[in-house]
């Protein structure tokens, strides 16, 4: 799902096999548990909603929601709406990033920007002729009110930016950090740029619900009732806005989103779902397509507090024993390829960052006696039960998600599987999402499996799995396995300091050999950034050919209210 904040998992959209059978795909033009209302709010199917003329509303799903409030505040990342996407097509940020090709970026409200003082500065070259939506000229001022807002509001400084000063100078914004920032530009310049004649009377921004929606984005808020979302096209924006009106619409579960999909409903949207292909693109294999571009690497965070995960030995073996091939083909549905590198090092999006650790492959199918090996080598010995043990105490661990991701579901019922073959007591259990939350944040687990996060750089995947900074108290936003080495976090500032990739690369080398000599996280598939799209009524969606953007559908990894989607929307043409 994406930055040193968990992103909203795709996770949450996993639709079995079992359940769309049992919803009758044949007949999915309607459901009970969902909304196929227009985009004018209740005119018939949502893909030939009007807009004024013969082009139909853009209809995107992002996220079920059980209702929605009209609040689209982009720091607010509990609400219903920024888990559906439409805040990210009204506030917009300084710079644009390719998340499946990366470093490549996009000019957006900023029009460039020059590094100075060792990366302990930045100067942003402000857009002119911008206004937001509400006819106001945008101005550098805005700019500096938004990053100052952030540096005095940790509730929606959501990346904890480190801000020692904001100053403009004539079209110029230049921001300054106490340490080197080259690494961290997507935080940096992925900020949702707000207006300051708006926000500068709010109160607390973290909790300000944001009606009015005032931003520079190509769209501005039509309709909002229950049924959905219409944001339509900003007369004033900066740039031309081929698709006229999008449409949001609310789905309440996950079953009726995928049926609304198979049925020509949807024309663009991001979730994990079996049968792609039998029951999506070979039924119209003209127009519908997917592609799950590669942008992180899934993970098994052992917890390094608890035994028997705080034994390198065992997770060595958990490691040898696990079967990346079937996790990959069964769990997700052969949606997600095995990790292919030692390191966890997510390819081949991250290949220009490869070269050291080319070699170091990662085996994608199970070695059960090299896991036996391992722990009897290590001085284990099977017990009367036939499981290790290791001076009488047993190698005895509970993998835990929320049952509703049910790939990761079906991921850990898997390797819980595997890990017993080899005579590890492993077992599954399923918890509710904010029940996994809590443990993942407090560290009260034995091991889950767990999304990383993507980026420009593998600096955003290591970071958030390793630096040690992210895991105080009960309240973790990263290193959930819980690796305190304070070596570890010196080789990742280093990095940080880092501008060019020739020397990111050197320095991210230790950093990737230390993973694959000491598994404080055991890399099992990559994470997809999930997208399905039809082009029935537009066309120019992103490619594996063509990767100008990775497609997610609310696919942020930059900060709150930014992401791929107004990218990809900018691009879309409709079919004539």
């Amino acid at each position: 799902m994406l930055t040193k904040w968990p992103l909203p998992s795709r996770r949450a959209l996993a639709v079995t096999a079992a359940a769309l059978a049992a919803a009758g795909l044949a007949a999915c033009s309607s459901s009970t548990s969902s909304t196929t209302s227009g985009a004018t709010g209740g005119n018939g199917s949502s893909s030939s909603a009007s807009t004024g003329g013969n082009q139909p509303a853009l209809v995107m799903e992002s996220s079920p929601e059980n209702s929605i409030t009209r609040n689209f505040n982009p720091f607010t990342v509990t609400t219903p709406v920024y888990g559906m996407g439409p805040d990210g097509l009204i506030y917009e940020p300084l710079i644009q990033f390719n998340l499946a090709k990366p470093p490549d970026d996009y000019p957006w409200l900023a029009t460039g920007f020059t590094w100075g003082d060792g990366g302990k500065s930045i100067t942003f070259a402000i857009r002119q002729n911008v206004k937001w939506n509400d006819g106001q000229a945008f101005t550098p001022d805005d700019v500096v009110f938004t990053y100052n807002l952030l540096k005095a509001n940790k509730g929606i400084n959501l990346t904890g930016l480190q801000i020692s000063n904001v100053t403009a100078s004539g079209n110029n914004v230049t921001i300054t950090f106490p340490t080197s920032q080259y690494m961290n530009l997507g935080n940096v310049a992925g900020v949702a740029i707000l207006p300051k004649h708006i926000w500068s009377s709010v109160g607390d921004p973290s909790t300000y619900v944001d009606a009015k929606a005032v931003g520079t984005g190509p769209y501005v808020v039509g309709n909002f009732n229950s049924q959905g979302i219409t944001l339509t096209a900003n007369p004033s924006y900066w740039q031309p806005v081929p698709v006229k009106k999008v449409f949001f619409p609310v789905y309440t579960s996950n079953t009726g989103a995928t049926n609304a999909l198979f049925a020509g409903q949807i024309d663009w949207t991001g979730n994990f779902i079996p049968g792609l292909k039998e029951n999506f693109v070979n039924k119209d294999p003209a127009h519908n397509s997917y592609w799950m571009a590669p942008n992180a690497t899934n993970s098994l965070f052992p917890n390094l507090n608890r035994w028997p995960t705080n034994q390198l030995a065992v997770r060595q073996a958990i490691s040898a024993a696990i079967d990346r091939t079937a996790i990959g083909a069964q769990g997700e549905a052969g949606l997600e390829a095995p990790a292919s590198n030692a390191t966890g090092l997510t390819l081949p999006t991250f290949a220009a960052w490869s070269a050291p650790v080319a070699s170091m492959s990662l085996k994608a199918t199970a070695d059960p006696a090299s896991a036996q090996q391992i722990l009897s080598k290590a001085g284990y010995k099977k017990d009367g039960a036939g499981f290790y043990a290791l001076n009488g105490k047993e190698v005895k661990l509970t993998i835990v998600d929320p049952a509703a991701y049910t790939d990761y579901a079906q991921d850990d019922q898997i390797i819980a599987q595997q890990l017993k073959s080899v005579g590890i007591n492993a077992t599954f259990s399923g918890l509710t999402v904010d029940a996994w939350n809590a443990a993942v944040a407090s560290g009260n687990f034995d091991m889950t499996m767990h999304w990383g996060n993507g980026g420009l750089t593998p600096y955003s995947l290591y970071s958030n799995w390793l630096d040690s900074r992210l895991a105080t108290g009960n309240n973790a936003t990263g290193d959930y396995e819980r690796l305190n080495d304070p070596k570890v976090n010196a080789m990742l500032d280093k990095m940080n300091g880092d501008q060019t990739v020739a020397q990111q690369t050197a320095d991210l080398a230790p950093i990737m050999q230390y993973v694959a000599a000491n598994l404080p996280v055991i890399p099992t598939v990559n994470s997809a950034a999930w997208f399905e799209s039809s082009s029935k009524h537009f066309t120019g969606w992103p490619t594996e050919q063509n990767p100008y953007e990775s497609g997610q559908p609310s696919g942020s990894n930059n900060n709150a209210g930014t992401g791929t989607d107004e990218v990809v929307i900018l691009r879309l043409k409709p079919v004539s």
